[in-house]
């Protein structure tokens, strides 16, 4: 199985730790928030990954070449501006395309900056019991955001934190989660892309969606899970690795 790491982004949020270093290269703890993922994803038998970067990309590419790749086959996509999540995403078909088995097996798709304890293995094997197109790791939590889906857990559309709302298709019962940038993907998206340049999955989702593909939910609810967007969310993921909250 293969896997992305989006660590493309300007990590404004994260200043001043960001204004020498790209957000994948801040610490915690010790460790680099990429250093982070890719040791989530050897956990789990992953050893082939392609990393998206644009801002400080040298530096991420010198640190993969210092580190040996952490003993993983990690292949680099250069983004010469930002093509946010879904443009990405598709910059880099290639390299879960590429091959006899690139045409069937799921992959995963992992943002830099969170942290988890959520099982990717179970995820992966809920997401081909379920024959999706894309499974999204969710919580029932407080966010800025939110994915809707209706009873069978399917997205069907998605609110913001002031509560508007913009459904793709319809249901007498919702459920406003939040999602937690850990996604399992099945090739297949790649050919139903209508997007181009620079564009956000989840509105290729959403699309997607209200065409009656199929997109669930997978509940993460028990799972330790932070976003490390900003600096002092940064501090609180190291305090809990320092008390074992998470594994080292």
């Amino acid at each position: 199985m293969k896997a992305m790491v989006l660590a493309a982004g300007l990590g404004t949020r994260l200043r001043p730790l960001t204004d020498d270093r790209p957000k994948a290269l801040v610490e915690v703890a010790g460790r680099t928030m990429l250093e982070i993922a890719l040791a989530r994803l050897r956990a789990v038998g992953i050893h082939e990954v392609i990393v998206n970067v644009h801002h400080f990309a040298g530096m991420v590419v010198e640190y993969l070449k210092t580190n040996d790749n952490f003993g993983m086959n990690i292949e680099v996509s250069r983004e010469e501006i930002l093509l946010d999540t879904g443009g990405g995403l598709k910059k880099a078909a290639h390299f879960f395309l590429g091959d006899s088995r690139g045409s069937e097996e799921p992959f995963i798709l992992h943002n830099v900056d969170v942290i988890s304890t959520i099982d990717v293995g179970r995820m992966v094997q809920f997401h081909l019991e379920n024959r999706a197109l894309a499974t999204l790791a969710v919580q029932a939590r407080q966010s800025s955001r939110y994915l809707l889906f209706d009873q069978q857990l399917q997205l069907c559309g998605r609110r913001s934190g002031d509560g508007e709302t913009e459904l793709v298709r319809p249901a007498p019962h919702m459920q406003a989660l939040a999602f937690c940038g850990v996604q399992v993907i099945s090739p297949h998206l790649f050919a139903k892309m209508t997007e181009a340049g620079v564009f956000s999955i989840i509105d290729c989702y959403l699309r997607l969606a209200g065409r009656e593909e199929k997109i669930p939910a997978f509940r993460a609810d028990e799972s330790y899970w932070r976003d490390l967007g900003t600096p002092d969310k940064v501090m609180q993921a190291a305090q809990d690795l320092k008390q074992g909250v998470l594994p080292q």
